[in-house]
């Protein structure tokens, strides 16, 4: 029996619900990663003992579980999208901020799909986009490709976010401390691809990085699409 379909225990003096659990789990992620979340933290916060958590929940992962399924709530729309790519787009745009509103959630995109509710809501509604346009295994490998690239992007972005607080260097000030090392790497010839996107690259901020990265993403999935069938 899953942590979705396991009836929850009769309330006792403290009021206890897994929404309550929940909420003070994210908030703790929000605070302080992952490493800051405890069955023992939460039932701190929450002013009961650790053991009355364990009626609701049996390990530190499906607390996990339905950390991540709260949070896939919030990347759902409301509104309609007119076709599938903009559907696509609007997904993964707010799967990324959702991501940067809970930085924890990069540690646990990626891996099993989320089987609670919203997580399963989000899943529906990256592959209803695409029902009807072509066969069920080209939809599913498509969905695949997309989540891969937003999932590969929103880590990189927030591993950088992470670095600067670690640091306290932008971006920038890391680029200017790590010039002299660089020059004189490039100058040894050894580099040449290297040594012209240095030069000639346009350094771009991380959401049109995210926004161009996933156009092309898009672009490929629609020449899919656009192929007949063999």
């Amino acid at each position: 029996m899953t942590v979705w379909d396991r009836p929850e225990p009769p309330t006792r003096p403290v009021p206890l619900d897994r929404e309550r659990i929940v909420a003070a789990a994210v908030a703790l992620a929000d605070e302080g990663g992952l490493e800051a979340v405890s069955v023992r933290k939460v039932a701190a916060r929450l002013d009961a003992g650790p053991m009355r958590l364990y009626g609701y929940i049996s390990t530190k992962e499906e607390l996990f579980d339905l950390m991540v399924d709260e949070v896939h709530a919030e990347i759902l729309p409301e509104e309609q999208a007119r076709d599938w790519r903009e559907a696509l787009r609007l997904l993964a745009h707010r799967t990324r901020q959702t991501a940067l509103r809970h930085e924890w959630l990069a540690d646990l995109l990626g891996g099993r799909p989320s089987l609670g509710p919203h997580g399963l809501a989000v899943t529906e509604a990256r592959l209803a986009a695409l029902d009807g346009l072509a066969d069920i295994d080209t939809v599913l490998r498509a969905v695949e490709t997309v989540g891969a690239y937003v999932t590969g992007a929103i880590r990189r972005e927030i591993a950088n976010l992470r670095a600067e607080r670690a640091t306290g260097l932008s971006k920038h000030d890391w680029q200017r401390a790590s010039g002299p090392y660089v020059t004189t790497m490039l100058a040894t010839g050894r580099f040449p691809a290297l040594t012209k996107a240095v030069h000639d690259g346009t350094d771009v901020d991380a959401e049109t990085s995210f926004t161009t990265g996933l156009d092309w993403v898009l672009d490929a999935v629609a020449a899919k699409l656009a192929r007949p069938p063999v």
